[in-house]
This record gives structure tokens, C-alpha cells and sequence, in this order.
């Protein structure tokens, strides 16, 4: 029915913006539209910034989901990147995260799944 999902923000500066999805956090570029700059996330999935749209204040969250928790904490805060805290487990969720602000102020979430540990394997869905 549907062909894919595209999550879209507003950003203050694309630049800074492609900086950190791209060079930072590795996602590839999908698609430059000069005011909005979409990027793919392995596995499924898309992110959207735009210029011309307002940022966003309040509870929106991005979360990239991956197996290099530790590595991505490392980059970031070697990069400077506000992070909350060090990566910890969750234990009511199954996951380990932590939290950092991309350069327009938005939360993002590094986040782990601990499918065997927490839910006996990964879903089939």
C-alpha cells in the first residue's frame, strides 16, 4: 500500500543539518531538493530537513536505531555534539541509548535493541 516513510523537520541551517545526519551519524544522502535535504536510514526509513519549515520545540524525537551505540557516543562527544549522558541500559524498554541535540536543538536518540536478551529474538512483522 504504502512505498516508504519520509519524517520531516524544519532546520535553521541545512548546512549544519547535513553535517551531523551525513558526516556524524553516516546516513546517506537520498535526495538534495537545495531547501530540503532528505536522508536515507538503512534498513528503512527516511529523515527530512527543510529550510523553509519552523523548527520544532518540544517532545519530537529521532531515534536511529543501530549496533554502534558505543562508537556513536564516542564521535559525538569527540565531535563536540551535546549528549545527555554515557549510554546506558533500559531495562523496562530492552534497549541501550543515550540521547544527544542535533545542531537545530532536536532530540535524537541512539538506541540498540537487545531483541535476545529482551525479547527472544528479533520480530518477523
Amino acid at each position: 500500500m504504502y512505498d516508504g516513510l519520509i519524517v520531516f523537520f524544519g532546520t535553521n541551517d541545512i548546512e549544519k543539518i547535513h553535517w551531523f545526519y551525513s558526516c556524524i551519524c553516516g546516513l546517506k544522502l537520498y535526495l538534495d531538493q537545495g531547501g530540503c535535504r532528505i536522508y536515507s536510514v538503512e534498513g528503512g526509513g527516511k529523515v527530512g530537513f527543510c529550510s523553509h519549515t519552523k523548527t520544532i520545540d518540544g517532545d519530537a524525537l529521532i531515534t536511529l536505531v543501530t549496533d554502534r551505540v558505543d562508537e556513536l557516543y564516542e564521535t559525538f562527544v569527540d565531535e563536540g555534539i551535546e549528549v545527555d549522558d554515557i549510554p546506558r541500559l533500559n531495562k523496562k524498554y530492552g534497549i541501550y541509548h543515550f540521547f544527544a541535540k542535533d545542531p537545530d536543538g532536536h532530540k535524537v536518540e541512539i538506541l540498540k535493541f537487545l531483541w535476545d536478551e529482551y525479547y527472544g529474538g528479533k520480530p518477523t512483522g
